[in-house]
């Protein structure tokens, strides 16, 4: 779509160049801003030109640079003790989009727009990824991803911040994980997207997207019974509401998946 609103696009070299007048928005691939008429814009500022890296590996994990596109993170070689390490085409697949878009869209954008089915939010929550964010003093703040969408496209950027990484943990990578999805039609967008994760320390982690408002996580000490998954899902009553899904839909179908999730990955009782 065109935006025809549009007057300038900017194109800043370091973050000193980075800032936002009244009217002007931050863009990564720009697949969502030219998807829908975006009332009120009248500037673009092209995070791409800043020249971030996409990928870093340290001892530490992974720096995944928010302008990092979906192709190039599927492209991440991986270790061979990353365990988790399939579940980032898996949840690139869930994504309701084509090759062409995964070689624009960014990793960083899709968290930061916030919608339900934002498949890198699910990826990056489960993995206990964080956000890192540029704040309008020169400094930067660190928020938890599962923490940093907090609504139906909406964030915890203030106004005039940028998301600029997201760090994986290494023991994140290492853990087993499992991954369940479901949709009304067979490529129709994610009515609920259930993730499950178990570290080598024995933590068992299940993340609800798509199906909930923003992401919700429970966590348990080691794998739980059935009942004690079944009671902890319970308590959950963000279930968002469209016309991919019913909220008792996606309340019922999570919480299967998330008991064949328990099974998958250890539970037996």
């Amino acid at each position: 779509m065109d935006l025809v609103t549009v007057t300038d696009v900017r194109t800043p070299s370091s973050r000193a160049e980075l800032s936002f007048a009244p009217g002007e928005r931050p863009m990564g691939g720009g697949t969502w801003l030219y998807s829908e008429a975006q009332p009120g814009l009248t500037g673009l500022v092209d995070l791409t030109s800043l020249g971030w890296s996409p990928l870093d590996e340290t001892p530490d994990g992974v720096t995944v640079g928010a302008t990092c596109t979906i192709a190039e993170l599927t492209r991440l070689r991986a270790r061979p003790e990353w365990a988790a390490a399939p579940l980032i085409r898996q949840c690139a697949e869930s994504l309701l989009a084509s090759f062409k878009i995964w070689n624009v869209a960014t990793v960083g954008g899709n968290v930061a727009l916030g919608l339900p089915a934002g498949a890198m939010t699910s990826l990056m929550s489960t993995l206990d990824a964080t956000a890192v964010v540029w704040t309008t003093d020169g400094g930067e703040r660190r928020t938890p991803v599962a923490e940093f969408v907090t609504g139906v496209r909406e964030s915890a950027l203030a106004p005039g911040e940028v998301l600029r990484a997201l760090e994986i943990p290494t023991a994140s990578l290492e853990s087993r994980t499992a991954f369940r999805r479901i949709a009304l039609s067979p490529l129709g967008r994610s009515g609920t997207l259930v993730t499950g994760r178990l570290a080598e320390a024995g933590e068992f982690v299940v993340t609800v997207t798509a199906g909930t408002i923003r992401p919700v996580q429970l966590r348990f000490d080691e794998v739980p019974s059935e009942r004690a998954l079944s009671a902890a899902l319970d308590g959950v009553d963000e279930w968002y509401d469209d016309p991919h899904g019913a909220p008792d839909w996606r309340r019922a179908t999570s919480t299967g998946f998330a008991e064949e999730i328990r099974r998958e990955l250890g539970g037996s009782w």
